[in-house]
């Protein structure tokens, strides 16, 4: 597990590695960097802005983009041991009917695994081989000479002084550290106009069943994790913004039967403790380097919780980033980020408008556009629906470190 550590223990520590790496956000994207470098023998600075015990966040459906990276972590067992195996999906109509159930292991098992996990049990299995990181920290200023990026950090109030040869913004959706490398008109955000709240139910006799009722003018998905069953239920945020218990109300108006599974689902949303509300929104930035400094994961490249792939691609990134760093020089390291960006930016965001795609199908509220989308489920393979996330799997990049996809020149 991670070892929460003061910043100047990191600061001494990073101070005599070959290349002085700062990470910047301690989620999927950069804890998984952070432990690869680590597993090249450096000590990257991990920094987080929340606390320790922040909450533990929503539920995962992780496609086999992320096999690769918990391969080269060592951490597969760790993550078998803590997620589920997601084998069926099944799609219900706008009434909550059941249209068809595909089988997920066999459409996706050739590639590798498909589970589900929560947020925090995939955190706990990334940090599993251990390292240090230190929290209530942000990054406050940036400065780059050719050969520097000088840093100031605040930890708990107190400033910090750091110089680094590569600093990784992975902080995020809602990046602080990103608006110290981009002006507000290089960073675009597409909004769905729709909210959810995500809660957790108890465990059912089908733990490796999720579940999407696309309705009209409401969503409702149920997705398996260890031991839990997270749910999301959604709506446009002119009708949520009354509160779970008057939204649920008004989605289960539109249904014709509540089974078990579905009535354990609307009551959390509705009186759960761990009810929190998530603006369906995402962000793209108009680019990834200056210099020194790259952006990973979300702060790159938001995504929505469409097509379940963002956590994916963020980890996949990660691998990306790593390799294209092995080895690397600090005078190496502008050109090495180019190179990463270049191979990278353009899958991440075919992946993004995909999630965005699904978005305009998945948040409707019209009464006739459901009607006609419960009859293409019905006829629809869902072969055509994944055809894109079978695509990035049959083309997944290299991790291994000194494989570098898009540096052209010779590292």
């Amino acid at each position: 597990m991670l070892e929460h550590t003061s910043l100047e223990r990191q600061l001494e520590a990073v101070a005599s590695d070959r290349l002085r790496v700062l990470v910047v956000g301690a989620g999927a994207a950069g804890l998984t960097l952070a432990q690869l470098l680590r597993r090249q023998g450096l000590h990257p600075v991990l920094v987080e802005k929340a606390a320790p015990d922040a909450a533990a966040g929503y539920m995962l459906a992780l496609m086999p983009l992320a096999d690769p990276v918990l391969d080269a972590l060592g951490a597969m067992d760790a993550y078998l041991s803590r997620s589920t195996p997601m084998r069926r999906y099944r799609i219900r109509g706008r009434h909550g009917q059941p249209l068809r159930e595909y089988p997920m292991d066999r459409l996706l098992s050739e590639a590798g695994h498909y589970r589900g996990i929560s947020r925090g049990a995939l955190m706990d299995v990334l940090a599993s081989p251990g390292g240090a990181v230190t929290h209530h920290t942000t990054v406050t200023a940036i400065e780059q000479t050719p050969t520097t990026a000088h840093v100031t950090l605040d930890a708990r109030g107190q400033s910090y002084a750091g110089a680094f040869d590569l600093v990784v913004a992975a902080d995020g959706l809602h990046s602080t550290t990103r608006q110290l490398l981009l002006a507000p008109t290089e960073v675009s955000t597409y909004d769905t106009g729709w909210g959810g709240w995500v809660g957790w139910a108890e465990v059912d006799a089908e733990p490796d069943l999720g579940w999407e009722i696309w309705g009209t003018g409401a969503f409702i998905g149920t997705y398996p994790v260890k031991d839990r069953v997270g749910v999301i239920v959604c709506g446009p945020r002119d009708a949520t913004r009354h509160g779970p218990r008057p939204f649920v109300a008004r989605a289960r108006a539109g249904l014709d039967g509540v089974d078990a599974r579905l009535e354990r689902a609307l009551h959390q949303v509705a009186y759960g403790d761990e009810t929190y509300f998530w603006p369906l929104t995402d962000c793209r930035a108009a680019r990834w380097t200056d210099g020194r400094v790259v952006l990973l994961g979300d702060a790159a490249a938001g995504f929505l919780p469409t097509a379940g792939i963002g956590a994916c691609m963020a980890m996949e990134s990660a691998g990306v980033l790593g390799a294209h760093l092995a080895g690397a020089t600090p005078d190496e390291v502008p050109r090495r980020l180019r190179g990463y960006e270049r191979a990278q930016r353009p899958r991440v965001e075919a992946a993004q408008t995909n999630s965005r795609g699904l978005a305009k199908l998945m948040f409707r509220g019209s009464h006739a556009y459901s009607v006609a989308r419960d009859l293409a489920f019905r006829r629809a393979p869902l072969e055509a629906a994944i055809r894109p996330i079978r695509r990035l799997l049959r083309t997944r990049p290299s991790i291994t470190p000194g494989v570098r996809q898009g540096d052209r020149t010779p590292g």
